[in-house]
C-alpha cells in the first residue's frame, strides 16, 4: 500500500528544497511478518487433515450408516420429542422464573427468602441428579392428592406411578432447574432500569402495575432476551439427559437404534446433526429477535444522538 505525502514547512528562501516540494513523495509500508502464527496455522490444517484422513480411512466407521439413519422414523420421532419437551419445559421454567424473580425483588422478606431458598438449591444442584429425583418421587410418594393438613382426611389421591411418567418426570425436572436460572435473568433485566424512572412515574401518579407494563417491561425484555435465548439452546442440549430416565427423545432414539445395530459412533453423528440443525435453527431465529427488539432501542438513541448534536437555539427556534 502507498501512502502520498504533502509537501511541508518548506522555508521560503531555499529554491532547491522548493523545486522537490511540489513532487509526492511516497512511503512504501511493508506489513509484519508472523512466521510464528503462520506456523501454528499450519500446523493446525495438517493435524486437522490427518484427523479427516484417519477417521474416513477407518474400516470400522461406515459413513453410509449416517444418511441411512438421518431421517429415520425412530429418529424423526425423536426429534419430535426433543422439541416438545424443550418448549414444554422452558414455557414452565419461563412461568417459575418470573414468579420466582418477582418474589426475589417482593418487599415480603418471607417470599424474598423463599425464591433465594428455590433458586439457591436447584442453580446447585446437577439437573441429573434432579431429573433421577424427580422420577423416583414415587418411593417417597408412592400417592398425590389433596389432604387437609394434619389429618387422615384425603381429598383426592392419585398412584405417584401414574402422574409422575418419565415424560412428565422430565418435564418437571427441566422446567423447575431452568426456572432458576430464568428467574435470575428476568431480575436482572428488571433491575437494569434505573429506579429514578419508576419513581419519576409514581410522582406522576402512574399505578405500579402500569408502571411495570409501560415503562420497565419495554426496557428489560431487550436485556433479557439473549439470556433467554441462550437459556433455550441450552435447554435443548440438556434434553438430551432424560434419556437416563428412559425418554425417548432424541438420544434416546439413537440409544434404541444403536444397542441392535452396534453402530454406536454413526447413530452419535445422526445425533449430533439433529443436535447443530435445531440449535442453528434457534440461534437464527434469536438473532433475528434481538435485531427486531433492538431496532427501537437504536432508534431511541439515534433520535436523542441527533438531539444532543443539535445547538439549543436551534432546538428553541424550531420548538
Amino acid at each position: 500500500m502507498t501512502i502520498p505525502t504533502a509537501a511541508t514547512g518548506t522555508p521560503a528562501g531555499d529554491p532547491g528544497r522548493t523545486a522537490g516540494a511540489g513532487e509526492a513523495e511516497a512511503i512504501r509500508a511493508v506489513p509484519v511478518r508472523h512466521p510464528g502464527r503462520m506456523a501454528a496455522g499450519a500446523v493446525l490444517v495438517l493435524l486437522l487433515v490427518w484427523l479427516a484422513v484417519t477417521v474416513a480411512g477407518n474400516e470400522e466407521f461406515d459413513f453410509g450408516v449416517i444418511p441411512d439413519y438421518l431421517f429415520d422414523p425412530v429418529i424423526l420421532d425423536g426429534v419430535r420429542l426433543t422439541l416438545v419437551l424443550t418448549v414444554v419445559s422452558m414455557a414452565l421454567g419461563l412461568v417459575i422464573g418470573v414468579v420466582a424473580a418477582i418474589g426475589r425483588l417482593s418487599d415480603n422478606p418471607v417470599l424474598r427468602w423463599t425464591a433465594g431458598a428455590y433458586i439457591w438449591l436447584f442453580r446447585g444442584t446437577p439437573v441429573l441428579v434432579q431429573l433421577v429425583f424427580w422420577f423416583n418421587i414415587g418411593i417417597v410418594f408412592p400417592t398425590l392428592g389433596v389432604t387437609i393438613p394434619f389429618t387422615d382426611v384425603s381429598l383426592f389421591s392419585v398412584e405417584s406411578n401414574t402422574v409422575v411418567t418419565p415424560l412428565n418426570a422430565a418435564i418437571l425436572g427441566l422446567a423447575l432447574n431452568s426456572g432458576a436460572y430464568i428467574a435470575e435473568i428476568v431480575r436482572a433485566g428488571i433491575t437494569s432500569v434505573s429506579r429514578g424512572q419508576v419513581e419519576a412515574a409514581a410522582a406522576l401518579g402512574l399505578e405500579p402495575r402500569r408502571t411495570m407494563r409501560r415503562i420497565v417491561l419495554p426496557q428489560a425484555i431487550p436485556v433479557a432476551v439473549p439470556p433467554l435465548g441462550n437459556e433455550f439452546v441450552s435447554m435443548l442440549k440438556y434434553s438430551a439427559l432424560a434419556s437416563v430416565i428412559a425418554v425417548q427423545e432424541l438420544l434416546g432414539s439413537v440409544e434404541t437404534i444403536y444397542s441392535v445395530n452396534l453402530r454406536t459412533l454413526e447413530l452419535l453423528v445422526v445425533a449430533s446433526i439433529w443436535y447443530l440443525a435445531l440449535t442453528t435453527l434457534f440461534s437464527f431465529l434469536q438473532s433475528l429477535l434481538e435485531r427486531r427488539l433492538g431496532r427501537g432501542r437504536s432508534g431511541i438513541a439515534t433520535v436523542r444522538a441527533r438531539r444532543a448534536r443539535t445547538p439549543r437555539r436551534v432546538r428553541r427556534a424550531v420548538a
